[in-house]
């Protein structure tokens, strides 16, 4: 007879929820970091180039800015989240197998 040994709901939603909280520790890790790595160029240049200075207000700045850093949190953070998931499925499949 056929025995299949899977985690309780209650495990899987914990598996689940570390999950998504080490995509949003990463992806706030990569937002802060791609944000001053595009703040300092996009302010430099504001100050020293004529066409930038005449063209990029503030909030365009700020616009610049913010997009790299809100596109770098969901791309860091959706391959943090799939990642994990792929890690926990192999890990569950050795583990959880069918005995006869």
């Amino acid at each position: 007879m056929a025995k299949n040994v899977a985690p309780s709901l209650d495990q899987r939603l914990a598996l689940a929820k570390r999950c998504s909280h080490e995509g949003v520790l990463a992806g706030a890790k990569a937002a802060v970091v791609a944000g001053v790595a595009a703040a300092i160029p996009t302010i430099a240049s504001a100050r020293k180039l004529t066409w930038a200075r005449s063209n990029l207000n503030p909030t365009a700045q700020a616009l610049i800015v913010s997009t790299v850093a809100g596109a770098a949190y969901f791309i860091v953070a959706d391959k943090t989240v799939l990642k994990s998931a792929r890690h926990n499925s192999f890990h569950q499949a050795e583990t959880h197998h069918f005995e006869a």
